[in-house]
């Protein structure tokens, strides 16, 4: 059998771009294999690449692999989007050198591709992370011992490899039946359980990371109890229950003050549907384009409850000619909250409601992957979805399904869409779902739901007594039905249902 080899890998810049460094930790059945280097002049996304390279290079080639990355970037990339831009022969794709590097680098592998929460405490990502922070310093040391400034200095400065024999080597040998926890237990569950919880809970390290995606740079300091694993938050646990409006409006305006959300005017008891709408710098959620607003209204029984959320996001880039469409300008944007900051009440507000959207395929694939992005699962996978476009062309065959068309065909009153504006969109969206879903008549279901359940809750039971009028046959009607039954069933040959 093929040997089985687990890896992690990182990368790390200081300043994004600036000085970097990649780490790669290699875990075998008698060994463990430090990897890392550093370039001058690089980005946290070339630095996550070169990882995954110089890993990947390192072991033999018919081993299995189990590589691990915290970045979303590098896994979704070779797993989903490297097709595409090779049938586009990688026009306006980021590294393509290293992409290419990457993709000749697997080819003829067995490579599993994970991705893993990055800075949560799990001792192999840890590993990577000191790793790359590694390569970074010895870059560092190699400028000073040779007197060399940057501009002179090659691209890949330095790289160094550490063998360190495991120390149970010899007792592997012998029990080949105890493997490397590290193996088995990708997430550390198994020693998060076997270490004492007070031991783990004094240790603390701060961690430094900077994430490029497409030229946007996210930077963050955070403290984290270095040994310990936390449960999931319940923001990316997949949750299709009810979750009523008001209950928590207070935490998600804490978690940053420019997310938006009005409470809830009217207490209704029923499954949230949210009309969604977003604005984006482009089309093309795979590569570089990025949302700039989201806005989306509540309804619960056909009936708006007055609860909406509407959050402007600073893309990190230019929003280019898009903003012909929204309005929405880079001055604008310069001290909105970056998606990373949002992330957390957006999902919190969204999760487990129906999503209603018009063209929703382009809105969920956008918000999936800044969730994803933000280190959440995707909001699709926590939503139902409804698509009002594909309701539109279902009803409306061969016309015009539009927004715009749909608000003259409905007759929805008019508003001012000189620039589109993801609330705005939301509230006319809402207008034409309830019309094309069966009109204005029934929104006052909720008022009948409403009010008997308040008769159950009180006990109130009526009794209607109708008197109802009875009509009894006469002799002659009776004989010409006796008439009717024979006749029939002499003609049909069989009994009739109607015969005693």
């Amino acid at each position: 059998m093929s040997e089985t080899i687990t890896l992690y890998v990182d990368g790390a810049c200081k300043g994004n771009p600036g000085l970097g460094g990649w780490g790669a930790y290699i875990i075998t059945e008698t060994a463990e294999h430090k990897l890392c280097g550093g370039e001058v002049e690089t980005t946290n996304n070339r630095m996550e690449l070169t990882a995954a390279i110089e890993g990947i290079a390192f072991c033999p080639t018919n081993a299995k692999l189990i590589l691990w990355t915290d970045s979303n970037y590098v896994k979704r990339g070779i797993t989903e989007w490297i097709q595409g831009w090779k049938k586009k022969n990688w026009k306006d794709v980021k590294n393509p050198d290293l992409w290419k590097k990457l993709d000749q680098t697997c080819q003829g592998r067995d490579i599993e591709w994970n991705w893993i929460k990055g800075h949560a405490g799990h001792p192999g990502n840890e590993m990577a992370d000191q790793l790359a922070n590694l390569g970074v310093e010895k870059t560092v040391e190699q400028m000073k011992k040779g007197g060399l400034t940057q501009s002179i200095l090659p691209s890949t400065l330095v790289s160094s490899i550490e063998t360190v024999p495991s120390e149970q080597a010899s007792v592997d040998a012998k029990k080949k039946a105890e493997q490397d926890w590290l193996l088995d237990d990708p997430f550390g569950f198994d020693l998060m359980e076997s270490e004492p919880e007070e031991e783990l809970s004094n240790i603390e390290i701060e961690t430094h990371t900077s994430i490029e995606f497409d030229g946007v740079t996210h930077t963050h300091t955070m403290n984290n109890h270095a040994a310990t694993t936390e449960s999931p938050p319940s923001s990316i646990q997949h949750n299709m229950t009810d979750i009523q409006p008001t209950t928590t409006i207070k935490n998600m305006t804490e978690l940053h003050p420019q997310i938006v959300i009005t409470p809830a005017t009217k207490n209704l008891q029923g499954t949230r549907q949210l009309i969604l709408d977003t604005e984006t710098t482009g089309f093309y959620f795979q590569d570089t384009d990025r949302i700039i607003e989201v806005g989306a209204i509540e309804m619960i029984n056909r009936k708006l409850t007055g609860s909406s959320i509407h959050i402007y996001i600073n893309p990190g880039k230019e929003v280019g000619d898009s903003e012909r469409i929204h309005g929405i300008t880079d001055e604008f944007l310069t001290d909105k909250p970056k998606y990373d900051e949002i992330a957390q009440g957006l999902f919190d507000y969204l999760k487990g409601a129906e999503i209603i959207a018009h063209n929703a395929t382009f809105d969920m694939n956008f918000l999936d992957m800044e969730f994803k992005r933000s280190g959440f699962q995707a909001l699709s996978e926590v939503c139902v979805v409804t698509d009002t476009l594909a309701m539109a062309k279902s009803k409306h065959p061969g016309q015009k399904n539009s927004l715009d068309a749909l608000v003259r065909r409905y007759e929805i009153p008019q508003r001012d869409r000189t620039f589109h504006g993801a609330l705005l969109d939301a509230e006319i969206l809402a207008d034409v779902y309830l019309a094309m879903t069966g009109g204005q008549v029934l929104l006052d279901i909720d008022a009948l739901s409403s009010n008997q359940n308040n008769m159950e809750l009180q006990g109130e039971r009526r009794n209607i007594d109708v008197s109802l009028s009875v009509i009894t046959p006469s002799n002659e009607e009776l004989e010409a039905h006796e008439n009717w039954i024979k006749e029939f069933q002499e003609k049909q040959h069989e009994p009739c249902l109607f015969a005693k």
